[in-house]
C-alpha cells in the first residue's frame, strides 16, 4: 500500500529542519553543495518581508485515508504554531505549496501535479487537503523535487526559511531525473530538502530516503500512518467557536469571485468542525491572526492594504446592501466592521491563551498521545536559535 504524508507532520517538522543544516555530509555522498551562511551585517539588516516557505510533495499513490484525516486534524494547530515566530519583531509571511506525485493520472508526462503554488491562501490549502484522493503507482522523487525547485517563486532574503518536504515509501531513485541531480539544484537556492519515509527506519535507509535527506542538508523522518490524533476538548472551545461565527459576519465580499470565496471560508469552517470541535477552535484562532488575510475578496482586509481600493471596485460586485452607496458611506461601514473584527480577534486571542494553558496542563499528566506540544516547543526553540527568529505567544 502506497502512502501519503501527514501534512501536519510536514509542517511541524519544518520547524526542526534548520538544526541539521550544518551536519557533516555522510561518507558515501558523491558530491556536496556548499550553502552560504549570512554575514553578521546581513543578519542585522532585517528584510522588509521575511518568508517561511514550505513545499509539500505528497506521494498520492495508494490509499491512506487515515493519514489524510490526521492532516485535516493538525493543519490549523501547526499554522498557529508558525504564527508565534517573529523575525526582528516582525511576523514572517507564511507560504505553502502543494504537489502530488505518483497519482494514477498522468500530469505533464510524469504523474506529477502542482496543486497550489506558494501561497498565503490558507483556505485554499484547506480546501485542497479536504478534497485530496489517492491512487496510482509511479513515484518519481527526483522529478518532483526538480519541478518544485524550478517552478515555485522562492524568496531571496537570507532570513527566509525555504524547505521542501517529500513523503512516500517507495525507493527514492526512480524516474528520469535522479535525486542526486535534483537536490543540488535546490541547495543552490538555499532550499533544504527533507524526506519522510512512511514505514520503518531500516527500509527508509535501504531505499535511499536518508541519503536524500543527507544530500539535501535536511532531516530524515519515519512516521506511523496509523497514529490517531488526540483532540483536547477544553472549556474554551465553544466560546471560541461562537466568536468565530461573529468574526465571519465582519467579512464583506467584493469582486466577481467574492461571494464564492466567502462561501469557501464558511465551508472550511465546516470541514474543520467535521474533524472535531477542538479543530474548529484551532481554525478560529488561526483566523484571528494576521497570517489569515483575505484581501483578494474581503473589503476590510483590502482597505487595510490599500486605502484607495474602493476606486477600483465595481458596484455590481459589491454586496446588495452596499450597492448605490457612495464611497464615503461604504468606507464608514468598512471601518465599523474593522473595529468589530479587531475586538473579536482580541477576544479569541485571550481565550486561546487560556485554552493552550489548559492543554499544556493536560499534556503534563502523561496522556499527551503523540506529544505534539513538546515536539513543537523544542523545534521552535531550535529553529529560532539557528535563524535569528524569536517566539511571541502574545
Amino acid at each position: 500500500m502506497k502512502k501519503i504524508l501527514l501534512l501536519s507532520t510536514i509542517l511541524l517538522m519544518s520547524m526542526t529542519t534548520i538544526s541539521s543544516c550544518n551536519r557533516t555530509a555522510s561518507a558515501n555522498e558523491e558530491k556536496t553543495v556548499e550553502v552560504s551562511a549570512p554575514t553578521p551585517d546581513e543578519v542585522d539588516a532585517a528584510p522588509a518581508v521575511t518568508k517561511i516557505q514550505v513545499a509539500i510533495l505528497l506521494d498520492t499513490s495508494g490509499s491512506m485515508n487515515g493519514l489524510i484525516e490526521q492532516a485535516k486534524a493538525r493543519l490549523w494547530n501547526i499554522v498557529n504554531t508558525l504564527t508565534t515566530l517573529k523575525y526582528k519583531g516582525r511576523t514572517p509571511k507564511i507560504e505553502i505549496a502543494l504537489y502530488e506525485y505518483g497519482s494514477s493520472r498522468r500530469f505533464d508526462g510524469d504523474y506529477i501535479r502542482q496543486i497550489t503554488p506558494l501561497t498565503t491562501d490558507l483556505d485554499k490549502i484547506s480546501e485542497e487537503l479536504f478534497s485530496l484522493t489517492t491512487g496510482g503507482s509511479e513515484e518519481y522523487c527526483g522529478t518532483v523535487i526538480s519541478k518544485a525547485t524550478k517552478d515555485l517563486e522562492w524568496g531571496n532574503n537570507e532570513a527566509d526559511m525555504k524547505l521542501i518536504y517529500i513523503a512516500g515509501n517507495e525507493i527514492f531513485e526512480q524516474g528520469r531525473i535522479s535525486y542526486k541531480n535534483a537536490i543540488p539544484e535546490a541547495l543552490r537556492k538555499n532550499i533544504y530538502v527533507n524526506t519522510i519515509h512512511c514505514g520503518n527506519e531500516s527500509t527508509g535507509i535501504r531505499d535511499l530516503w536518508r541519503d536524500a535527506a543527507n544530500r539535501g542538508k535536511g532531516k530524515f523522518f519515519n512516521i506511523d500512518h496509523n497514529e490517531r490524533v488526540r483532540h483536547y476538548v477544553t472549556p474554551y472551545d465553544d466560546r471560541i467557536s461562537s466568536c468565530n461565527a461573529r468574526l465571519n459576519d465582519t467579512y464583506i465580499s467584493y469582486g466577481s469571485s467574492g461571494y464564492a470565496r466567502q462561501q469557501m471560508q464558511m465551508r472550511q469552517d465546516e470541514n474543520a468542525k467535521s474533524v472535531s470541535s477542538s479543530n474548529l477552535a484551532e481554525r478560529a484562532v488561526s483566523k484571528s491572526k494576521s497570517v489569515y488575510s483575505n484581501s483578494e475578496w474581503d473589503l476590510v482586509d483590502k482597505l487595510s492594504e490599500d486605502s484607495n481600493a474602493l476606486a477600483e471596485v465595481e458596484q455590481e460586485y459589491l454586496p446588495s446592501e452596499l450597492q448605490g452607496k457612495s464611497n464615503k458611506e461604504i468606507e464608514k461601514v468598512i471601518a465599523e466592521k474593522q473595529k468589530e473584527r479587531e475586538a473579536i480577534q482580541k477576544e479569541i486571542n485571550d481565550l486561546a491563551k487560556k485554552r493552550q494553558e489548559y492543554i499544556d496542563a493536560e499534556m503534563k499528566k502523561g496522556n499527551s498521545g503523540d506529544d505534539l506540544g513538546k515536539a513543537i516547543a523544542e523545534s521552535i526553540t531550535e529553529f529560532a536559535n539557528k535563524k535569528g527568529y524569536t517566539i511571541d505567544k502574545n
